[in-house]
C-alpha cells in the first residue's frame, strides 16, 4: 500500500490524501482548545454573495462558486472535501489503471483530469450539509457588519502590520473569528485582551482598546 501512495504517478493524490489528513487533525486539536480554522479561512476567502450567484445578470466566476456552494457553507469544508474527494478519485483511478494496464497513468495527465471529477462531490456534499448548517437568510452576516463590535485577541500578540487571530460574536450570537491589528501603531494585543473593532481593510480588522464597559463581550 505504502509503495503503492509513493509512487511517482501518484504522488497528486497522496499528498491531496496527506494534506486532507492533516488539515482534519489540525481543526480537530484547535476545536478542544476553542479555536478554529472555518471562519478564519472564509474570512481570508473573496467576497461571494450566494443569492446573487443565481440571477440571471451573475458572471460565470459567480455561478461556478455558487454552484460549488460558496457563500452557504464554509470554505474549509469545501477544501476539505474537495481535496479529500480528488485523492480517493485520483488513487482508485490509478489502481485501476495499474489492474488493467499494469501501471498506473502519467501522473502529470491524471492530476489535472481528476480536477472536474472532483467538484461534483464537493457540490453533492454542500447541498447536503447546506440544509443542516444555521446560516439562513436571517443569521448570515456580511463582514463589514462586524465593524463596532468587541473582539477577543485568542492566539499571539497583534501590533500594527502584523495581526493577531481573535474571536468575536455577532448579533446573532454567532461566533466568528478573523484577523485584527491595533489601529495605532505603538498598541500591541495580547490574547486575552477585548479590543472594539474600528474598521476593514481586506481580510484584516483594525481595533483600539476602550475602557467602555457596555462594550464588552
Amino acid at each position: 500500500m505504502l509503495e503503492f501512495l509513493a509512487a511517482p504517478d501518484n504522488l497528486p493524490f497522496s499528498v491531496a490524501l496527506a494534506i486532507t489528513i492533516l488539515m482534519v487533525l489540525v481543526e480537530a486539536i484547535g476545536f478542544l482548545f476553542g479555536l478554529s480554522g472555518v471562519d478564519l479561512l472564509d474570512g481570508l476567502a473573496p467576497e461571494h454573495d450566494a443569492a446573487g450567484a443565481e440571477l440571471a445578470g451573475a458572471s460565470l466566476a459567480d455561478r461556478f462558486m455558487g454552484w460549488l456552494q460558496f457563500g452557504r457553507v464554509p470554505v474549509l469544508i469545501l477544501l476539505v472535501t474537495f481535496l479529500a474527494a480528488y485523492s480517493v478519485i485520483g488513487l482508485g483511478l490509478q489502481a485501476l489503471a495499474a489492474r488493467l494496464f499494469g501501471a498506473p497513468l502519467p501522473g502529470l495527465l491524471m492530476a489535472f483530469a481528476v480536477i472536474p471529477l472532483a467538484l461534483p462531490p464537493v457540490r453533492l456534499f454542500g447541498l447536503g450539509l447546506a440544509r443542516v448548517l444555521p446560516r439562513d437568510e436571517t443569521t448570515v452576516v456580511s463582514r463589514d457588519s462586524l465593524v463596532g463590535r468587541m473582539a477577543t485577541v485568542v492566539i499571539g500578540e497583534a501590533r500594527h502590520g502584523s495581526p493577531a487571530q481573535a474571536r468575536v460574536k455577532d448579533q446573532h450570537g454567532l461566533t466568528h473569528y478573523l484577523m485584527l491589528e491595533p489601529d495605532v501603531a505603538p498598541d500591541v494585543f495580547r490574547a486575552g485582551d477585548s479590543v472594539l473593532l474600528v474598521s476593514r481593510h481586506g481580510p484584516t480588522y483594525r481595533a483600539i482598546r476602550t475602557d467602555n464597559p457596555s462594550l464588552n463581550p
